[in-house]
């Protein structure tokens, strides 16, 4: 998994079981020491996101949606905000909140408020009470977690909270029609990265791709390679509009990076692109809004599989030990 070399270098080891965002040491680089705690926390929320943790790239996520869809950046930074606040309030560990544990849930709970639900007096306090809940289960997650190893929350919180919220919301009818060409199918890999963030613009996607770039080049290959893969899957099943405005890859884009950063075991993100791709048809034929789920269970089922796998090895060890020392004497 993710290691920070300033721990490499210090001999720290990490535990593997644990998810990139659940790692809270701290890439040393040039642009941290230049930016405030707060700032560093929030923009780290940012980049959790796409689980990373470099706020550099949480910048650019940031500018990704500033350049891209301005009118859903003020419920962003303020969903941020709400869970790094109440992690704060709340006396949670300031490792985790460094690394932006309780900020990218709110992210993504401001944005999809945001896009769902007009301005209002009542949105602010919506978006905050959403931010804050996120956070304070996240914590609870990241307990068992530590203790219990439990399976990691990723997105869940925002999931969960999302499901419960878009009940209240009116169903968005803006399709449009998109031209089958060159130049679009081009940009849908792109598109497949921004709408992790619900940004379905090239630019985006574009600005979030360098952010992986900066943080880790091997999450960036898998990233584009899994969008590609949406994208392409959905072209398969002739579903084009969904494959040119990217609502095919993102899934599998969340999917790949979550599961990529063991590099000896590359069938494990290609397993979890496969599995996200597959499963993201089960949640409309149920009546459920897509958003991050099939990221998360494709996740966990491969995550249990694989300590399954692990623990069936571990069992069956001391038995052939056994026999071998039998059939020796």
């Amino acid at each position: 998994m993710w290691e920070p070399a300033c721990w490499r270098s210090a001999g720290v080891a990490l535990d593997d079981s644990l998810p990139l965002s659940f790692r809270t040491a701290m890439p040393a680089n040039h642009f941290n020491t230049h930016c405030p705690d707060w700032a560093t926390a929030l923009f780290n929320g940012f980049s959790q996101i796409f689980l990373q943790r470099n706020p550099l790239c949480g910048l650019l996520c940031l500018l990704a949606i500033l350049f891209t869809a301005p009118a859903l950046l003020g419920g962003a930074l303020l969903g941020g905000v709400a869970g790094l606040l109440t992690a704060q309030r709340r006396g949670y560990a300031k490792a985790d909140r460094q690394a932006g544990l309780f900020s990218y849930n709110g992210v993504l709970l401001g944005l999809l408020l945001s896009l769902y639900f007009p301005w209002s007096a009542l949105l602010p306090p919506l978006i905050i009470a959403a931010g804050g809940l996120s956070a304070m289960f996240t914590q609870q997650w990241l307990k068992r977690v530590r203790v219990s190893h439990y399976l990691p929350a990723y997105t869940a919180p925002f999931v969960g909270l999302g499901w419960l919220l878009l009940c209240f919301a009116t169903p968005s009818t803006n399709a449009h029609l998109i031209e089958i060409n060159t130049l679009n199918m081009l940009a849908a890999p792109l598109k497949g990265l921004g709408q992790v963030m619900f940004l379905g613009h090239p630019l985006a996607g574009a600005m979030i791709a360098v952010g992986l770039l900066i943080a880790d080049r091997r999450a960036f290959c898998w990233a584009l390679l899994a969008s590609v893969a949406g994208m392409g899957w959905s072209m398969l099943h002739h579903d084009f509009y969904t494959a040119l405005i990217g609502l095919g890859g993102y899934n599998a884009v969340l999917a790949a990076l979550a599961l990529s950063s063991q590099r000896q075991k590359p069938w494990l993100p290609l397993a979890g692109i496969a599995s996200a791709l597959l499963l993201t048809p089960m949640f409309a034929t149920i009546g459920l809004p897509t958003l991050t789920a099939p990221f998360i269970l494709s996740c966990w089922l491969i995550r249990a599989g694989n300590r399954v796998l692990r623990q069936t090895a571990v069992d069956s060890a001391p038995c052939a030990i056994e026999r071998q020392t039998k059939g020796g004497a």
